[in-house]
Formats: C-alpha cells, sequence, structure tokens
C-alpha cells in the first residue's frame, strides 16, 4: 500500500519527495544552523494555509517571531 503524501506547494519539493511529505506522520527536519530549517517550515505553513487552507504551527527555539517575519520576507511573504 503506497504512503499517503501531503502536498507541500514548494516548488521542486514535492516532486523530489514523489507528492510531498508523509500524510498524518511528524516529518523531523535537521540540519545545521543557517541551512533553512526555519525557512522550511515556514514555507511549508505558509504555501499549506494558502494553496491548501491548512492550519500549522510553527515551534522556534532561538529565533524571535520578528527575526522569522524578517527572513521570509525574503520569500514574499508578509507575515
Amino acid at each position: 500500500m503506497p504512503l499517503k503524501k501531503c502536498p507541500t506547494g514548494i516548488l521542486g519539493l514535492d516532486e523530489i519527495t514523489g507528492g510531498g511529505l508523509p500524510k498524518g506522520r511528524t516529518t523531523i527536519v535537521c540540519g545545521g544552523p543557517g541551512c533553512g530549517k526555519t525557512m522550511l517550515g515556514v514555507e511549508f505553513l505558509v504555501r499549506g494555509a494558502m494553496k491548501f487552507n491548512e492550519p500549522g504551527v510553527l515551534m522556534a527555539f532561538e529565533e524571535t517571531p520578528r527575526d522569522i517575519a524578517t527572513n521570509v520576507a525574503s520569500l514574499g511573504f508578509d507575515i
């Protein structure tokens, strides 16, 4: 039985993941500081809300909401 996927709406990511992230499961993104984990999370949430009307929550432990909003503005999102 194929694993159900949740499309991310992120250009290229759905293609390389075979349709998105596993639906109904936790996905852990790991990497060093500055590699883009938070940016990926925010883009996933914004695109999910805009394209698929999905709710979401971002938990960040190092960055302030203002820092996140400033960084995500580079993607064209005004959060």
